[in-house]
């Protein structure tokens, strides 16, 4: 089993039980929890279950455990410390240690560029602005263009990791467009590039209170009081909701502006038990 290949240490550690299952050859998640040195039987459910987390000593020993040694142990080690990370300064500290693996950086390619992607609020608007007649690929035009400006160095880094992930190509006139008319990404386990673009953009939003015209935005809230069944439907007709949106207006016939549209619902008390 190739550590590497996973995103997710309990899906590591479910594959190595049903393996180990497999061979028959008398192995149980009792005795796998005793050699960890741990008083429950059934820890190591509960770990690949998600209803307990790793700490770092035990983490390490559940990799020997798995029989894992030297960078494979290590890759493990971090991959369960970013997993259970808490908070988003964590998740890009173990997530630039996971970055530090070679052999990771070739299983996660499409992670990688993901994560390029995501890292500046402006990329993705630079390749949306691609779309507009009259653009130019003119770093200083972009740099003005955009709301708020950027550099003309942002834009011109912006240009290259677009055209290094093929999200913009060159047409037979050398003119830039976009490859595809939408890009679509994964938030999986190691989505966390994609929660940092949320903040960047919120953060846009909250700067558009005073930087845009109220003509030009739309800026509304609803405090609503729901059923927890309530909560689910109301979080799956959002995702309906831009779906449907996603097909009106993907294919324009004289795009002008590049807007951002955010959709945000989170609770504002605890679930009652």
């Amino acid at each position: 089993m190739d550590v590497f290949g996973y995103r997710d240490f309990r899906a590591f550690l479910r594959a190595y039980v049903d393996r180990r299952s497999a061979q028959k050859s008398g192995f149980s998640m009792a005795e796998f929890a005793k050699q960890a040195g741990l008083r429950s039987p059934n820890y190591l459910k509960l770990v690949i279950d998600g209803e307990r987390n790793l700490t770092a000593e035990v983490a390490h020993r559940f990799a020997e455990l798995c029989g894992l040694q030297g960078e494979p142990l290590e890759y493990f080690c971090a991959l369960s410390a970013f997993n259970q990370a808490k908070t988003a300064r964590e998740r890009d500290l173990h997530y630039a240690r996971l970055q530090s693996f070679r052999r990771f950086r070739v299983a996660h390619r499409l992670d990688a560029a993901h994560s390029a992607y995501h890292s500046e609020w402006y990329i993705p608007a630079i390749r949306e602005l691609c779309a507009v007649p009259n653009f130019r690929e003119d770093p200083a035009w972009i740099g003005k263009t955009l709301l708020p400006p950027i550099s003309p160095k942002q834009a011109k880094h912006a240009l290259s990791v677009l055209l290094e992930l093929g999200l913009l190509v060159r047409d037979g006139a050398g003119r830039l467009r976009q490859a595809d008319s939408v890009v679509e990404t994964d938030d999986g386990p190691l989505g966390h590039h994609i929660v940092q673009f949320h903040r960047a953009m919120m953060e846009r939003a909250a700067d558009a209170l005073d930087r845009v015209p109220r003509d030009e935005r739309e800026v509304a809230s609803l405090t609503l009081c729901l059923s927890q069944a309530q909560l689910r439907e109301l979080k799956q007709e959002l995702e309906q909701i831009r779906e449907r949106l996603v097909q009106r207006y993907l294919q324009v016939e004289q795009p002008e502006r590049v807007v951002q549209l955010n959709f945000q619902m989170f609770p504002l008390s605890s679930r009652k038990e």
